[in-house]
């Protein structure tokens, strides 16, 4: 599932711009959140994994969202806020971006093409959708939302 997620800038909750070939040579996990989703506690498992490879060469780096039933309605510093004081989330947040639709962001209409849904589907279905990604860029696989951090564990530890 060859992807070119180099090619893409995020600008993180900071107001930070990085460029994703900064995470050359190493293992992402990206994934759409929300701060008022019934997977909301995903954040203390993906925190989990973050501490627990992050020397190893694991990056990852959460997406807020607003796009599914308005789960995430909080400005950049309120969803930092809300993720450090409740789940201690260390790893990068970008700014709250769109995941469907005309003015999805860039990176994720190039993990959706490398990693569709299920039935071919184009589509972010729900908050909390997980996107593994080699040290070459490259989409090993797209987790659905109800895919809990720890069940991901397995196939990081294979890249790493």
């Amino acid at each position: 599932m060859s992807a070119d997620i180099y090619q893409h800038k995020i600008e993180l909750n900071n107001g930070t711009v990085t460029d994703l070939d900064a995470y050359k040579g190493k293992v992402v996990l990206i994934v759409n959140t929300a701060s008022k989703c019934g997977f909301t506690p995903q954040y203390k498992g993906l925190e989990s994994l973050y501490q627990n490879y992050k020397n190893k060469g694991l990056t990852v780096i959460g997406f807020p969202c607003d796009q599914f039933g308005h789960q995430e309605p909080g400005s950049d510093e309120e969803i930092e806020q809300f993720c450090s004081l409740n789940y201690g989330v260390s790893f990068p947040l970008s700014k709250k971006i769109d995941v469907n639709g005309n003015d999805a962001h860039p990176l994720y209409k190039t993990l959706k093409d490398a990693a569709p849904g299920l039935l071919g589907s184009k589509r972010i279905k729900w908050n909390f959708t997980k996107f593994l990604i080699d040290q070459k860029g490259d989409v090993v696989k797209r987790y659905a939302p109800n895919t809990k951090p720890k069940d991901i564990e397995r196939d990081i530890k294979a890249l790493l």
